[in-house]
């Protein structure tokens, strides 16, 4: 209540002041303001109210002194019946008083019974929990930080209680300048970059024609969106004594609901729930041994509403996220980053603007992959190499397997060696070279995004604070301390012998799951070349590819569970760098060593027929399908690719749907179907799942495993970053959906990028470039076809390349054995036969080796030595110059824009200079008062 005309002032303190003001629960009766005119002017009515108000607030003051003084209990003085009625006494009162409660507030019920004090946080327990004693110093400690208390029990169940906490003005302006917490204090004055007569000429002839262009679809309509005040004023940490320099409309207002519950989570990480012992400290411990079941802070309200926003406007922040934001319709809207920003966070916020990013980045090379697949699709029906594969019907192929594999005509794997046409052409090592660029175009750029939105932001000067043990890893290892060497306090800790043993189990396992996959294709291509149905028995390399890779996919999925349960990171920093570092390595190798051994040893080491290398002596080592190996890496890319982003999106939205669903439907059973309840925010928010425990470590996650499919065998798929892009922007909406809607509100955290996610993504770079020259050169037939075109084939010595050129190579590049020759677990049940009518004396396979006739026999020929000193140098040239043309990249683009720093220079400047602007005028504001009340004093040196 404030008025001021009759003596009446908002006070801050509960303190009696000298001068005959006293301050009692925020109303301060100031007798010396009173105005001098006639007491017919003075409105003693409402002096005499005030008089009462501040009675009651005596009561409310002593019965909360008698609390804290008192031996704790359970405090069901606090708590009442959950309705949705309980503000209408006080709401009634205050209006009687003057003062009118927003009807959106009583509607929502985001705030205590009186409908002034807004919940900044929830706390949720069960009175059956046998933690009481904790839970009562915890809830004792929180009212003696100044954080107020109200208890509210559950519509649903009665043993259900939530504890609603709110932060006064004095406990927020006291732990904001703990914190460091930037607040607007002065309206931006933006810096105009100086332009050149040419470039500004250039800019009205470019602002000229875009009139004639249509409106940009994509951008978001500006008057939708709220005007986020702090966006458009400079912004200094927050400090008590400054306060007349921030701009301050409305104390209520001034911290936003994130800021807010921020802080006072800040506060309850800091509060003892044991006397005595330091280290039994803050909330994730009692949310770890089951004194409170649930922390959260509130969603603003409902995110839909009856009406539309467009005629009524947005309920609320979060109403309007969802329709700006989270709904399926605006899909292809850029994203409102600063209102995602303050809703959520920096933390959240900067990885929706790095998905968005990625996501952008996305287009120009899903654009030319696409066009790469497209031109191996046109000029299929002109590949002289895919000609002579179907026609080759008098060629006949060696068995692949031991007895139970026939012999078969090349021409029978037709469709194969033009499906792999379509991946392994001419465009294809240029899409290579391209798509390495393209990741150091993205990193660069994205550095120069990160700045931009730091700087507006406020990030650039933020610091992360020391945190705290999580209670997980103190759980397990409490028994083992060592004196920390900051603090000098005792802390538990992780021999490294314990770390060594979960590294090497994790590795063992990721090894022995891809020897069993080895070892289950090997046994598997004789069983299915066995099998009864023609269409399995004549496709016997292909079912086992696709059957062994979703055995694969299954397999990833269970490891990627345990290793989840295997690391135990110590802090919540640690977490960010050490934790992820070793998730992200099991995963990556996890998700791609099978991809690795298709792509490098699949074919490599099998030996010839007659001598085949063979595992353990028993199981022949498997062999590339006659068309090439390629093909076996494109099923395993696409199926794993379509798969796992399938099954990801699923478990992102479809497990907290179904469990909301099975939530609400449970709440029907009990209450009946007919009966509507209208439940509190509170009670909505907590029936909704809480954020992954991992926080954003799945989303990082599998945005970094796709970036890595997307560049690391990009050579063999070129479809790849087409698939990534589909994916992202369903990603984007399915993910802002479930934080909208899905999820309880999470604790807005800060950072000032995407952590170690970025060292990562370099990394991957680098492998990207170095894999793609292995896999062109080893694993398509890129080489070999041009050493067969300028060395063997009919252009051999002109410098040539063309198709004409090719004419003869599928001849050339398979070698001669005599079936005679075959060892006698090897020899295969059918002689051949059925192709000419008598028995076959020769076959095919792909080498370069000498026939059977030859001095040597099945030697290598000089053909093979060529092609492999031709892969070798390909390698050596490729990566040195995808290796230059990156770091020049690099060197050319500066991490910070150049009009990004003049600017931050020159509001550097103008923040001093406004400081001592505002310090100087109160000080002579100051200076003015003391000489109006005759107080004024010298006190220069004489």
């Amino acid at each position: 209540m404030e008025a001021s005309s009759s003596g009446i002032t908002n006070g801050k303190t509960k303190v009696f002041h000298p001068e005959g003001g006293v301050d009692l629960q925020g109303y301060q009766l100031d007798m010396q303001i009173l105005p001098d005119g006639p007491k017919s002017d003075v409105d003693f009515s409402e002096i005499l109210n005030a008089i009462q108000e501040m009675a009651k607030d005596v009561n409310i003051l002593f019965d909360e002194l008698e609390a804290v003084s008192s031996p704790c209990k359970d405090d069901d003085s606090l708590l009442h019946p959950g309705n949705l009625t309980s503000t209408s006494d006080d709401a009634s009162r205050l209006e009687a008083g003057g003062e009118t409660v927003p009807e959106r507030n009583k509607s929502n019920v985001l705030y205590f019974r009186d409908g002034k004090c807004r919940i900044d946080y929830i706390l949720v327990y069960r009175k059956s929990n046998p933690q009481t004693e904790k839970r009562e110093v915890f809830e004792r400690n929180i009212r003696a930080e100044g954080l107020q208390m109200e208890k509210e029990s559950s519509l649903i169940n009665s043993d259900i209680i939530f504890v609603k906490l709110h932060a006064p003005w004095e406990v927020l302006g006291r732990y904001a300048e703990q914190m460091n917490v930037r607040m607007p204090f002065r309206r931006k004055i933006y810096y105009l970059p100086r332009r050149y007569k040419f470039m500004s000429r250039i800019d009205k002839q470019i602002s000229r024609f875009r009139r004639w262009l249509p409106k940009k679809p994509m951008r978001l309509d500006k008057e939708t969106l709220p005007d986020l005040e702090e966006n458009d004023c400079y912004t200094a940490p927050f400090s008590q004594q400054r306060i007349h320099h921030f701009i301050i409309h409305n104390k209520e207002t001034f911290f936003n609901n994130a800021t807010r519950s921020r802080i006072v989570h800040h506060i309850l990480q800091r509060i003892k729930y044991e006397e005595g012992k330091t280290r039994l400290v803050s909330l994730n411990r009692l949310l770890t041994n089951g004194s409170y079941e649930a922390a959260f802070p509130l969603h603003e309200g409902s995110y839909r509403s009856k009406n539309s926003i467009r005629t009524h406007g947005a309920e609320n922040h979060r109403h309007l996220l969802y329709e700006c934001w989270a709904s399926w319709g605006v899909w292809y809207k850029y994203q409102p980053l600063d209102l995602v920003r303050r809703y959520f966070g920096e933390k959240i916020g900067l990885y929706f603007a790095w998905l968005g990013w990625y996501t952008g980045m996305l287009f120009p090379a899903a654009f030319i992959g696409l066009f790469v697949f497209l031109y191996g699709v046109t000029t299929l029906d002109h590949s002289q190499v895919s000609k002579e594969v179907c026609q080759a019907t008098d060629i006949i192929m060696c068995p692949v397997c031991d007895k139970y594999c026939p012999f078969m005509r090349l021409s029978d794997s037709c469709v194969y060696a033009k499906v792999t046409h379509l991946f392994d052409n001419g465009a294809t090592v240029f899409f290579a070279v391209f798509m390495a660029v393209w990741a150091t175009v993205f990193l660069e750029f994205w550095k120069r995004r990160r700045a931009v939105i730091a700087y507006d932001w406020d990030l650039i000067d933020w610091e992360e604070e020391e945190e705290e043990i999580r209670p997980q890893f103190e759980a397990k290892y409490s028994k083992k301390e060592r004196m920390n060497p900051i603090s000098g306090k005792p802390e538990p800790y992780q021999a490294f012998t314990d770390k060594c043993s979960r590294l090497i189990v994790s590795i063992c396992v990721v090894i022995a799951a891809v020897f069993g996959i080895v070892i289950y294709r090997v046994v598997t291509v004789s069983t299915f070349a066995a099998f009864k149905w023609a269409l399995i028995r004549n496709n016997s390399q292909v079912a086992t590819t696709g059957t062994a890779v979703c055995i694969n996919f299954c397999i990833i999925m269970l490891l990627n569970v345990v290793s989840e349960l295997q690391w135990l990171p110590r802090t919540e920093s640690e977490w960010e760098n050490s934790f992820t570092l070793k998730m992200f390595l099991f995963q990556f190798v996890n998700l791609n060593s099978s991809t690795f051994y298709i792509a490098f040893f699949l074919g490599r080491f099998t030996g010839h027929p007659g001598a085949y290398l063979r595992l353990i002596n028993r199981w022949r080592l498997e062999e590339c399908h006659p068309s090439g190996c390629l093909i076996d890496l494109c099923m395993q890319m696409g199926i794993i690719m379509v798969l796992k982003q399938t099954w990801n999106n699923f478990m992102e939205l479809g497990y907290p749907l179904i469990q909301n669903w099975w939530t609400r439907r449970k709440v029907r059973q009990e209450h009946g179907p007919e009966r509507k309840i209208s439940f509190p925010q509170w009670e909505k928010d907590y029936n909704l799942q809480p954020m992954n425990a991992y926080g954003l470590f799945d989303e990082y996650l599998e945005m970094i495993l796709q970036f890595g499919f997307t560049t690391i065998f990009v050579a063999a798929f070129p479809l790849a970053p087409l698939l990534a892009l589909l994916n992202n922007i369903i990603e984007i909406r399915l993910d802002a959906y479930k934080f909208v809607t899905q999820w309880r509100r999470p604790l807005a955290s800060r950072a000032k990028d995407i952590g170690i996610w970025y060292g990562i993504l370099e990394g991957i770079g680098i492998l990207s470039v170095i894999t793609n020259a292995f896999v062109i050169a080893i694993t398509s037939d890129f080489i070999p076809r041009l050493v067969y075109a300028y060395k063997y084939g009919p252009c051999a010595g002109q410098g040539e390349a063309g198709q004409k050129c090719m004419v003869g190579y599928v001849n050339a590049s398979l070698s001669v054995f005599r079936i005679s020759d075959f060892e006698n677990r090897s020899e295969p049940e059918s002689d051949g036969s059925e192709f000419s009518g008598t028995p076959l004396k020769y076959c095919r396979y792909r080498d370069y080796r000498d026939p059977p006739h030859s001095l040597v026999p099945y030697g290598y020929t000089l053909q093979f030595w060529h092609v492999l000193a031709a892969r070798l140098a390909f390698i050596i040239v490729f990566e040195h110059l995808v290796f230059c043309i990156k770091h020049l990249i690099s060197y050319l683009i500066p991490d910070l824009p150049k009009d990004l720093r003049d600017r931050m220079r020159r509001e550097k400047y103008l923040i001093q200079e406004m400081m001592y602007e505002a310090e100087l005028e109160r000080l002579q504001k100051e200076r003015k008062e003391r000489k109006k009340n005759g107080k004024a004093h010298h006190n220069e040196w004489p």
